[in-house]
């Protein structure tokens, strides 16, 4: 149990990050056996899924690697990858109570909502500076935490949870900190004006 829920939590807040790569290891891995998965992991295991995962993670990765237009493909993808993440968490969960499943799908939601949020506004700042290579770091970065963490939640599921936890840990730390400086500059802002 510890383990599908580990799972569950990696793959929902890698699909924030990135859906389609997610989607495309998951595939793969039921596919060709990398490691003994349980028996909902064979959702995946379908031609048309892992070929239009591998097919949209390729536009994807292009997509990032351009400033603004990575922005533009994150705008759309708003509603898309938190959504994903909560098909990823339904189906990586396996059979429940329908109370269950709700929540499970909530989670999975919200995880990658997250997740999602955190790199669309990463990435709207890098947008800013003038040269195009912050962009492509942090695209080849994205894709490698995505990869990286699916491989680790398929064969240490609970080292895997660890690593969700201490990166959610660091997303709501920085976001404390920018809200904080924000505050700042408004009422400083406020105090000019008066």
């Amino acid at each position: 149990m510890i383990a599908t829920l580990a799972r569950t939590l990696a793959f929902s807040f890698s699909a924030g990050i990135n859906l389609y790569a997610t989607v495309g290891v998951l595939g793969l891995a039921a596919r060709y056996d990398w490691v003994e998965l349980p028996p909902q992991f064979e959702v995946f295991n379908h031609d048309v899924v892992i070929w239009t995962a591998l097919v949209l993670y390729a536009i994807e990765f292009l997509a990032d690697k351009i400033p603004w237009v990575d922005s533009l493909w994150d705008t759309i993808h708003t509603v898309i990858r938190p959504l994903g993440g909560a098909i990823i968490a339904v189906a990586t969960f396996g059979e429940v109570s329908a109370p269950v499943e709700g929540l499970v799908a909530i989670v999975g939601a919200a995880l990658a909502a997250t997740t999602h949020f955190t790199k669309a506004g990463t990435r709207a700042m890098a947008n800013t500076s003038p040269e195009p290579f912050s962009n492509w770091v942090l695209s080849l970065g994205e894709d490698a935490l995505v990869i990286g963490l699916a491989f680790v939640a398929l064969r240490w599921p609970v080292a895997a949870l660890a690593v969700v936890a201490a990166l959610l840990t660091l997303i709501v730390v920085f976001a404390a900190a920018i809200l904080r400086g924000l505050r700042r500059r408004w009422r400083r802002g406020r105090g000019r004006s008066r």
